[in-house]
């Protein structure tokens, strides 16, 4: 046994049990190098793992089973030990530990602990199935993870708040747009947590918690449709049935790596699904590719409303730097290799509204029909929500009949300035204004990181239109979403010219652009630098 080393393990396990965050830090290696992992992701970097343990509440109580020391050489050492949570199951924890000048301290930890039955930050309930599909179908062996907003035959929408759900009914019947799943074979495998009244794209939730980015470890995994989401991208599910009013799909796709359609505003039913804002509200779904999300949008849309679109594209510079560098960086270099390869051609430049403008209209309106949903119940609930939406419901409160008309007003104007710049032209866009901000992130980053996303997804809100999130891009190793915005009732065509620019991507095999400044050479890129 290396001297000094037993002491300073048994030192550890103390400073966990008492979620000590100072002395915890100061039993890792500082430095980008020191790594811990578990069934979350890998955190790379003392500061990384510092801030992972600063948003926790800390580990279950637990006694030490047994305790493996492997010496390699002097100044090294290998310990497996296995762990007794109070609450029973059993747990294992290898660390590399390193002798220094401030005594010894841990280089590399892997945590194992008992697997959950249910992860209460992803599902509200779950089965095997919770709901079986008809036999056969196009979506047969589909397992679905849907958001807590639609109504499953037996069981009450909670729409993210416990005090909500406590006071709701079980639903008589499935929402249609469930029930066109079941219909075509898919089969409920839960229902899937969501940020309070979907009124969030940050995916945190103050009662059941903030479901894992298995893409960023440590990293919000984006809302409000952030526990189907999850679901998907944890190989739980196959499918999300979500909702999209500002970006609720097309967020949680771009900060975790999937696909992700959010539908023409009214192709598909919203009866059964509680509402945020009726003028934007859409149903949509999320997946990890873009088969099983076609086949699910192919069951779902009525195609004989469905138009062709043709492969005309346009990239508006506005929605480009409004991003962050990083984001700025990585969409530049798509678009240029995708010209370059012959996937995008005859791309145009084109001029929208500034986006501040169009963002405040849209967040008025929003907000006023927000309040006209859920404001009684608000009102009646005191200190049920969580301090951000919170804030939010009592922005819309202080909309008045007159200021909501007015912004009515501004938003149809938009709409007609929308259409007449895309002129059927298909949208070229980042689907978020950054990737996964941390979740120990500030109150004032994530608001400022919402505020610039939200000027983004809203056009697609504003127009009605289907918009679709493709993953293939990457800054500093975190994904991020390329969107594609088309005209009304355009949905299958949008995600087959998705699928052939993601061909496209691959066959490329985008580079990670880091945080710095793309080389850039294409003639829409040069046109957007000038």
């Amino acid at each position: 046994m290396p001297a000094g080393l037993l002491s300073a393990f048994e030192d550890y396990e103390a400073a966990l049990a008492a979620n000590d965050l100072g002395a915890l830090a100061g039993f890792f290696v500082p430095g980008p190098h020191t790594l811990r992992g578990d069934a979350a992701g890998l955190l790379v970097g003392s500061d990384a793992i510092a801030g992972f343990r600063a948003g926790r509440p800390g580990v279950v109580r637990r006694s030490i089973r047994s305790l493996h020391v492997r010496a390699i050489g002097t100044d090294h050492a290998l310990i497996v030990s296995e762990n007794e949570p109070f609450a029973g199951g059993a747990g294992l924890v290898t660390q590399l530990w390193s002798r220094t000048a401030a005594g010894w301290r841990i280089e590399t930890a892997q945590v194992a602990a008992s697997a959950p039955a249910i992860d209460r930050s992803i599902w509200r309930v779950a089965g095997t199935p919770l709901v079986a599909g008809e036999v056969g179908g196009t979506l047969a062996g589909v397992r679905v993870a849907v958001k807590d907003l639609f109504d499953v035959a037996g069981f009450a929408v909670g729409a993210g708040n416990p005090a909500y759900l406590e006071s709701a009914t079980p639903a008589t019947a499935s929402a249609p747009s469930l029930t066109a799943l079941l219909r075509a074979g898919a089969s409920v495998i839960g229902i899937a947590q969501t940020d309070e009244f979907a009124y969030s794209i940050a995916g945190a939730n103050v009662h059941s918690g903030t479901p894992p980015n298995p893409r960023v470890p440590g990293g919000l995994p984006g809302g409000s449709s952030s526990g189907p989401a999850a679901a998907v991208a944890l190989g739980q599910a196959d499918l999300a049935l979500a909702t999209d009013t500002a970006g609720s799909i097309r967020v949680p796709a771009s900060y975790q790596g999937l696909w992700g359609l959010r539908t023409s505003h009214g192709a598909v039913s919203r009866d059964g699904v509680l509402p945020l804002a009726p003028s934007f509200d859409t149903v949509g779904w999320l997946a990890r590719g873009p088969e099983v999300l076609r086949t699910a949008a192919a069951a779902s849309l009525d195609t004989d409303r469905q138009l062709p679109v043709p492969a005309r594209f346009a990239v508006c510079a506005q929605t480009v730097f409004a991003a962050d560098e990083g984001v700025q960086a990585a969409f530049v270099d798509a678009v240029d290799r995708l010209e370059r390869s012959g996937h995008l051609s005859a791309v145009e430049i084109i001029s929208l509204d500034p986006l501040a403008d169009l963002f405040e209209t849209f967040r008025t309106v929003q907000a006023a029909e927000a309040w006209r949903a859920h404001g009684d119940w608000v009102d009646a609930h005191p200190g049920t929500l969580g301090p951000d939406v919170r804030s939010r419901f009592a922005f819309a409160s202080l909309i008045d009949e007159d200021e909501a008309a007015g912004h009515r007003i501004d938003l149809a104007e938009a709409r007609e300035r929308l259409d007449a710049a895309l002129d059927g032209r298909i949208l070229l866009l980042p689907s978020a204004s950054s990737t996964a901000p941390a979740r120990t992130a500030s109150g004032a980053k994530i608001e400022a990181i919402r505020t610039a996303t939200l000027s983004l997804t809203c056009l697609a809100a504003i127009g009605g239109y289907p918009a679709v999130s493709l993953p293939g891009l990457s800054v500093a190793g975190a994904p991020l979403g390329l969107s594609l915005l088309g005209p009304r009732h355009s949905d299958l065509a949008l995600l087959d010219h998705a699928a052939g620019l993601a061909q496209g991507l691959a066959a490329g095999l985008a580079p990670d652009v880091g945080t710095g400044t793309a080389g850039i050479v294409g003639n829409t890129v040069e046109t957007l630098r000038a």
